[in-house]
């Protein structure tokens, strides 16, 4: 199973902590993670393996929706800050639209998040 995990810059030290409170469900399960480049960045320095693409502003969000709808992701947690503008946002709204209609979850908060993890 391939779960993307992106952040803005204001939860990335949330994600992280998220990471680590889940890390038995993702070791188990043997899920594989990919994530936008710095949020990557932070999560390989609290010890996880992950597949960083590009950041988000340089095309990454783009690069995780192109795999949203080849069928290579399977579930997108993606830590939003909804108090701050992001210049590409329109990437960030592309990937939750590709999601909705390929049906792939999507979490935008660590309590959705959680029940995601929970269900696997």
């Amino acid at each position: 199973m391939e779960i993307a995990i992106i952040a803005h810059d204001g939860k990335k030290a949330e994600m992280v902590q998220f990471l680590n409170e889940h890390k038995s469900i993702l070791h188990q399960k043997n899920i594989t993670l990919i994530s936008t480049g710095t949020t990557g960045e932070k999560v390989k320095k609290a010890g996880f393996q992950v597949l960083k693409m590009l950041s988000g502003p340089l095309g990454g969000d783009a690069q995780i929706a192109a795999r949203v709808a080849e069928g290579k992701c399977n579930m997108v947690i993606f830590f939003r800050d909804p108090l701050e503008k992001h210049p590409h946002e329109p990437d960030v709204l592309m990937l939750m639209r590709l999601c909705d209609l390929h049906e792939v979850p999507l979490a935008t908060n660590a309590s959705s998040a959680a029940l995601f993890m929970k269900a696997i």
